[in-house]
């Protein structure tokens, strides 16, 4: 594959990036992964938000606009061949010398990845809760940094398959998130999920279903929850901005409504219906 690094159009196997960044050497990097349907980046304006605001946090300053994002995914997708994509925008610190630094990073290191996004064979996963706690977030909010590998171990305790998700609990209990997703459930006419509080990260797609359940009337509360009230729950379901929205089947051999669950199907079927639109949840209608 084509990918894009500082300005240039190179091969995959031909990048290369200093062992001095300090992206590499104390894990200060961001980054965002979505895709693209059609040769639209869905939801780009959200993601690049979030990214900027964690750049802030970690004091790199990047300065790429969101048309010049948008005209090197095009350019990327031409290159490639492709109308569909997975992108992995990458943000790292840059080269720096060996020892913390306080001072902003002013080169860092963009990197876009992209790949081919297959047909998905996956309709429901089984929901697997996990030994290994939910880490804290380094700062106040969970970002979506280079720092993972909390959800490295989560993944290897739950294992290769794609039909199985892993759930994190905080170290008091209470539900966090999949190892790669957020967790939502339904009880009747409302729909729970994980406060920011348990220091979950506000995904994107997380984002995109509180929106659409406050623009459709549906119900719902964000708050600290424990297993008990997963599993007596009607539906469960997880998110990311690659997998979109998965039904899970059981959680503890406890069974619940999977793909044939009502409201699941009538959130897919939204969600499906914005892929080609959006580049902000401030244009749902």
């Amino acid at each position: 594959m084509i990918l894009y690094y500082n300005g240039e159009y190179v091969s995959g196997e031909d990048l290369r990036i200093s062992p001095f960044d300090h992206g590499f050497l104390y894990g200060l990097g961001l980054f965002e992964t979505f895709r693209v349907y059609n040769k639209h980046p869905f939801l780009l304006d959200d993601h690049l938000n979030r990214l900027r605001r964690s750049l802030e946090e970690c004091q790199i300053q990047w300065k790429m606009t969101n048309s010049e994002v948008f005209d090197v995914l095009q350019e990327l997708l031409d290159r490639n061949n492709l109308q569909n994509g997975y992108i992995r925008l990458n943000v790292s610190a840059g080269v720096g010398h060996i020892g913390l630094q306080t001072e902003p990073y002013s080169k860092p290191n963009t990197i876009f990845f992209i790949k081919e996004m297959p047909e998905t064979t996956i309709g429901e996963k089984i929901g697997v809760l996990l030994s290994t706690p939910r880490n804290t977030p380094e700062g106040n909010v969970r970002l979506k940094s280079h720092h993972y590998l909390n959800n490295v171990i989560g993944k290897r305790e739950v294992g290769d398959s794609a039909f199985k998700e892993g759930l994190f609990l905080t170290k008091d209990g209470h539900l966090a998130e999949g190892v790669v997703s957020n967790l939502f459930f339904l009880k009747g006419d409302k729909l729970y999920t994980p406060s920011l509080q348990t220091g979950v990260l506000n995904g994107v797609t997380r984002q995109f279903v509180l929106n659409w359940c406050t623009l459709n009337k549906v119900q719902y509360e964000e708050g600290l929850y424990t297993v008990d009230d997963l599993l007596s729950s009607d539906e469960v379901f997880v998110t990311n901005s690659i997998q979109e929205i998965v039904p899970i089947s059981s959680v503890e051999n406890v069974h619940f409504k999977g793909k044939s669950g009502e409201f699941v199907k009538t959130l897919q079927l939204a969600y499906k219906s914005y892929t080609s639109k959006l580049f902000s949840m401030s244009e749902l209608k």
